[in-house]
């Protein structure tokens, strides 16, 4: 329960800073985890991005700003952080459907999105596999694309880079690489809040990089679960599981390391794979 409060801490935190900007870092520190890691909880548990549930939030206030008819448009775009107002009509409108101006009309009706308040609730008795082992440090080889901090920004990078990779006929390249644990194509997205976050489509090598991108995935324990399906929704849709479903009752809590991906197959349509999370034992 102590890992649900502090999310309820973090919205807290949001809710006191809707008019400022609000630090990712920070909410992952009251979380006890890192930016990218609460992003990635947040999205999972809520079934909206952080930055979308910002929007709506500070679209909500401001709409019951513009209501009061005291409130300048420009005034309320300043106060929830919007230095343009072509900016802020754009978000009002993505939240609203409507223009800031039109709010002031009697009988306009527009959305409100209260705060949100986490708890854990109890689901089916569905199986979830997983094991927990402790690694060593490995280096992996392969192509790499810079990752924003902010999630919401970076969803069309992923994809790209794979069909990049498929486009240059890298993963058999890759594969003759591989001479190092663990086998299979690696989806590795490196979000250490102390450096530059990026993915890697890799193998685990000691081969010369020769052009390669290579990355040290540092020593963890990590909780590794199995899963098979259509990917990328099957791989997803088991990330979700362990963000809602094992993470809250577990006794652990992410550690600050990256999340691995291992493709144990070529065939995307019916893929094996296994989700690695970095973890730590709290009790």
């Amino acid at each position: 329960m102590e890992w649900v409060e502090r999310l309820n801490q973090s919205i807290a935190y949001i809710e006191e800073h809707l008019t400022e900007e609000i630090d990712y870092a920070q909410l992952g520190k009251i979380a006890c985890c890192s930016s990218y890691h609460y992003q990635r909880m947040f999205t999972y548990m809520a079934g909206c991005t952080l930055a979308e549930y910002i929007r709506r939030r500070r679209m909500s206030l401001a709409a019951a700003d513009l209501q009061s008819g005291q409130a300048k448009i420009i005034d309320v775009a300043e106060k929830y952080g919007y230095s343009s107002p072509t900016a802020f009509n754009r978000a009002f409108q993505s939240v609203h459907g409507l223009a800031p101006s039109a709010v002031k009309n009697a009988g306009v009706q527009v959305q409100h999105y209260p705060p949100l308040h986490f708890q854990l609730a109890v689901k089916g008795a569905e199986k979830l596999e997983y094991r927990i082992e402790s690694k060593p440090a490995f280096r992996i080889l392969g192509l790499s694309a810079p990752l924003q901090q902010n999630l919401a920004e970076n969803f069309a990078v992923v994809p790209q880079l794979w069909q990049q990779a498929a486009e240059q006929a890298a993963l058999p390249r890759l594969a003759a690489l591989m001479d190092g644990q663990p086998q299979g194509v690696l989806g590795v997205s490196a979000c250490n809040d102390a450096e530059q976050w990026q993915y890697y489509i890799a193998v685990a090598s000691n081969q010369p990089a020769d052009g390669w991108a290579e990355y040290q995935v540092p020593a963890f324990t990590w909780a590794i679960f199995p899963g098979q399906g259509a990917c990328p929704q099957a791989i997803q849709e088991l990330e979700q599981r362990v963000v809602t479903e094992w993470l809250p009752t577990s006794g652990y809590e992410y550690d600050n390391g990256p999340d691995v991906e291992v493709y144990l197959n070529p065939d995307p349509s019916q893929a094996r794979f296994e989700v690695w999370i970095p973890v730590k034992f709290v009790g």
